[in-house]
C-alpha cells in the first residue's frame, strides 16, 4: 500500500497513489459493470481496519469496470476527511461518531445508532459529503488490561478506573495514541465524564499498535486506549472495560462520498450497500486479526473475504 505524507496533501492535493490492477469481474456486485468508464479515487485513514474496508470499495469499483486509484493509508482521520470533501477521493469508510464529534463539532452523542446516522447523514449535506447507509461494524473506544493484571485490579467499567484513580493513583498508568489523546471524544473527555484523577506524568502516548503490546506485558502501562474491532484484544488476552456511562458515541462504518461523484455515479449505492449490510464487529475483528496478528496485506485481506462471499469473482 502507498502511504501518503502530510507534505503531500497541500493546495495542488494529493499527488500519490497507485492504480488497482486486480483482474476482478462482478459476483453478486457489480453485474453489468455499472462503473465502466469511470475514474475513482478510494481513500482511508492510516490503520488496518480502515485500509480494509478501503480496499473494499476499490475491489467492488474495479469488478463493477471502474478504473481505480488506490489512495488508501493516509495519516490520522483529518487528511482522508479533507480527501473526500476537496474531491481529491470519491470515497471511503467513515464512523458516524467521528463525524459527528470531530468533523462537524458536535458535544453531545446521538444514543441510538440509525439516529446518529441520520444525524450526520443530514448535516453532512452542506459540506459536500454524502453517506450511504451504515453497517453494524461499531469500531468505539475501550480501556484495556491484560487479563495477568486483572486479577489483581478485577476492573470491569471505566466507573471502576475512575474509582481507582481516586484510591490509588499512582497505579494507574496510560498508554494512548496520540489521536486518542487530542481528540473531544477521548482521553480529555473521558477523564471529565467519569472523574477520573490522571496523573499527567503517567500518561504515556505512544504509537496505536505499541498500545497493545505495552499493556499486553504490563509494566510501563496498566491501561491502554483500545478499539473495540481490533483483533489484538483476543490474541493479546485483554480485557476491555465498559463504558458504564455511554460517553463514547457510536462509531458504526458507513460510506462517505464526495457529494459530486455520488451525483454522477447513483449505482454506487447499490454496489456498497449490500456490503454494509454484511460488515459487523465479529467480522472486523477477524479481519483485523488477520493483518495485525497473522501479517497479511489488508489488499489481499479485503480481495480474499470479497470472493469468499461472492461479492467479486476472478477475472
Amino acid at each position: 500500500m502507498v502511504l501518503i505524507t502530510v507534505a503531500g496533501l497541500g493546495g495542488c492535493g494529493l499527488k500519490s497513489g497507485s492504480p488497482m490492477a486486480d483482474d476482478v469481474v462482478p459476483g453478486r456486485l457489480g453485474i453489468g459493470r455499472p462503473l465502466k468508464g469511470a475514474s475513482l479515487t478510494v481513500t482511508s485513514k492510516n490503520f488496518s481496519e480502515n485500509i480494509i474496508l478501503g480496499e473494499m470499495i476499490g475491489l467492488i469499483f474495479k469488478a463493477a469496470g471502474a478504473e481505480v486509484l488506490d489512495r488508501t493509508n493516509l495519516p490520522g482521520s483529518i487528511n482522508a476527511r479533507e480527501a473526500i470533501v476537496k474531491g481529491d477521493a470519491d470515497a471511503m469508510y467513515e464512523y458516524t461518531g467521528t463525524a459527528w464529534i470531530t468533523y462537524l463539532g458536535k458535544v453531545k452523542p446521538v444514543a441510538d445508532p440509525e439516529a446518529q446516522w441520520r444525524a450526520v447523514r443530514d448535516a453532512d449535506v452542506a459540506n459536500g459529503v454524502t453517506w450511504l447507509p451504515r453497517s453494524t461494524l461499531n469500531n468505539t473506544y475501550s480501556l484495556a488490561i491484560s487479563r495477568a493484571d486483572n486479577r489483581k485490579y478485577r476492573l470491569r467499567t471505566l466507573s471502576d478506573v475512575a474509582a481507582l484513580t481516586r484510591r490509588d493513583p499512582s497505579a494507574v498508568t496510560l498508554c494512548v495514541d496520540n489521536e486518542f489523546a487530542s481528540r473531544d471524544d477521548g482521553l480529555t473527555g473521558m477523564a471529565k465524564a467519569y472523574g477520573m484523577r490522571l496523573r499527567a506524568g503517567n500518561i504515556k502516548k505512544v504509537d496505536a499498535g505499541i498500545v497493545y503490546t505495552q499493556v499486553s506485558k504490563g509494566g510501563a502501562c496498566l491501561l491502554g486506549d483500545v478499539y473495540t474491532t481490533d483483533g489484538r484484544i483476543r490474541a493479546l488476552r485483554l480485557d476491555t472495560l465498559v463504558d458504564d456511562r455511554h460517553f463514547f458515541p457510536t462509531y458504526d462504518a458507513a460510506p462517505e462520498l464526495h457529494s459530486a461523484t455520488y451525483a454522477k455515479y447513483p449505482v454506487i449505492a447499490r454496489l456498497l450497500d449490500p456490503l454494509s449490510k454484511r460488515l459487523n464487529t465479529p467480522v472486523a475483528r477477524e479481519l483485523n486479526a488477520q493483518v495485525d496478528v497473522a501479517g497479511r496485506e489488508p489488499h489481499e485481506v479485503a480481495k480474499k473475504w470479497l470472493l469468499k462471499e461472492g461479492f467479486i469473482k476472478e477475472g
